[in-house]
């Protein structure tokens, strides 16, 4: 019998939840993050087991492991069937150095696995209540748009999405901002930690809680536990599943969702030897590890890898939890952690411009390989990574570095460093030409709680 699996927040002040309840609330009423109490465990006779299932038959055995208490197994697979109908390649590099590419969804971004399930088991629970919800995120980049499309045409859920103005491209805005239905679009004159600070603030407002408010940014516990699946998926590609090796994984991390998830699976029981975190030169957390010292950074730096532009991921409260400390919404460490064991599991660097461009014309040169900025900081990362642990560049050692993105979301970088414009995919044809409707905001809580009043 698998045991029932509670959620509890990060700061313990508010009561355990059962997922659905986490999954619709998004935020704890204490603002804390919403953490299971405990996590399934996987084998090795699990792994062999769907060794070689497709991905949603990965995802569905993953995924029952958390929810099947809540929901029914043949209802949990139809909808993970629906949500993941793409492809999820692994590719070899060289030698056993892997990337795994998260860009072929419908909006080309690691975003979607996160998103498509979580719009489907919200809409699930939700047709069970008979109820109604408006979900408010914050993006930097690609959450946005995966967002957008995984919950438009929902007819119980409105979304209220928050970018930062100068700091996505066009693509990326577009796929936002060419919708329309129950999909709004705002420019905020600011940085996502902005967008994100209102977003957190309107959750703690009581004058707000008639508009039943949720969150779909990595803050609410629904888009972290898919995220996991692929790092089971993609050690079942690239592993000797029939004796386990310990993996390396290299994740481009800016909120800390993506890798987060990872870290849930190594808890579970995925084989991992370490995992390299890549922040750009948004430093704050590379800087912890070396200091001892959390200090935010406030405002955020503004990088070509754009959707990593975080001075204080929210997820580093969740990643403080797992190694038995505790940090508050601010990014004040209430508890120390154990950061000797984080510095032995997680290798984490800071990758500079500089860097991200020279790694993009470097792989692309010497493999043919084209990356875009974010899946390049992975992949410097996981090149620094050898540097200080040369065990781990040994020909026979297997390492996945993620590809967060679709390198045509960032044409003009692509182009000016190695003068190719990649082609575009599928779901982003013609989405240049599409009508754009979107409004703009300045950084004032006042003036955003009177668009929802007014609004909603």
């Amino acid at each position: 019998m698998i045991r029932k699996i509670s959620y509890f927040s990060t700061n313990r002040k508010a009561d355990k939840v059962s997922f659905r309840e986490a999954l619709l609330k998004g935020l704890a009423p204490d603002h804390g993050l919403y953490m299971p109490d405990h996590l399934p465990g996987i084998d090795e006779a699990f792994i062999q087991s769907i060794s070689r299932k497709n991905y949603h038959e990965v995802a569905f055995e993953t995924a029952r492991l958390f929810l099947h208490s809540e929901i029914k197994d043949a209802d949990l697979f139809e909808l993970i069937k629906d949500a993941y109908d793409f492809e999820v390649p692994v590719e070899n590099i060289y030698e056993r150095k892997y990337i795994l590419r998260l860009d072929q969804g419908p909006t080309a971004s690691f975003k979607d696995f996160a998103a498509r399930l979580m719009g489907r088991l919200m809409q699930y629970f939700l047709k069970l209540e008979e109820r109604n919800l408006l979900i408010l995120t914050a993006t930097s980049g690609d959450t946005g748009s995966a967002i957008a499309n995984a919950f438009y045409g929902l007819d119980n859920i409105q979304v209220v999405v928050l970018y930062p103005e100068k700091e996505v491209t066009s693509r990326q805005r577009r796929q936002m901002t060419t919708l329309r239905k129950n999909i709004r679009i705002i420019a905020l004159n600011g940085k996502f930690d902005d967008c994100q600070a209102l977003v957190k603030k309107a959750f703690s407002d009581p004058g707000l809680d008639h508009l039943n408010l949720s969150s779909a940014n990595s803050i609410n516990i629904g888009r972290l536990i898919p995220q996991s699946f692929y790092y089971i998926y993609a050690y079942c590609r690239a592993g000797h599943t029939d004796h386990p090796e310990k993996t390396v994984f290299s994740v481009p991390s800016g909120n800390f969702g993506n890798v987060m998830g990872g870290l849930l699976a190594w808890r579970m029981g995925l084989p991992v030897k370490r995992f390299v975190i890549a922040t750009n030169e948004n430093d704050e957390v590379p800087v912890y590890w070396q200091s001892g010292s959390y200090k935010t950074i406030v405002p955020s730096r503004n990088c070509i890898s754009s959707a990593m532009n975080v001075g204080h991921p929210s997820n580093m409260a969740r990643v403080v939890t797992l190694y038995g400390g505790m940090m508050d919404e601010a990014g004040n460490i209430v508890k120390e952690p154990d950061i000797e064991q984080m510095r032995k599991d997680i290798y984490a660097v800071s990758i500079s411009d500089k860097k991200t461009v020279e790694t993009i014309a470097g792989v692309y040169n010497k493999h043919q390989i084209i990356l875009e900025p974010h899946g390049a900081a992975g992949w410097a990362g996981l090149m620094e990574n050898f540097s200080v642990n040369p065990e781990d560049a040994d020909p026979g050692q297997l390492c996945i570095s993620l590809e967060t993105a679709h390198p045509a979301k960032f044409p003009d970088e692509i182009r000016r460093v190695i003068g190719i414009d990649p082609e575009l995919p599928p779901a982003m044809k013609g989405l240049d030409q599409r009508k754009e409707t979107f409004m703009r905001l300045d950084n004032d809580y006042k003036l955003f709680k009177e668009f929802l009043k007014d609004n909603y």
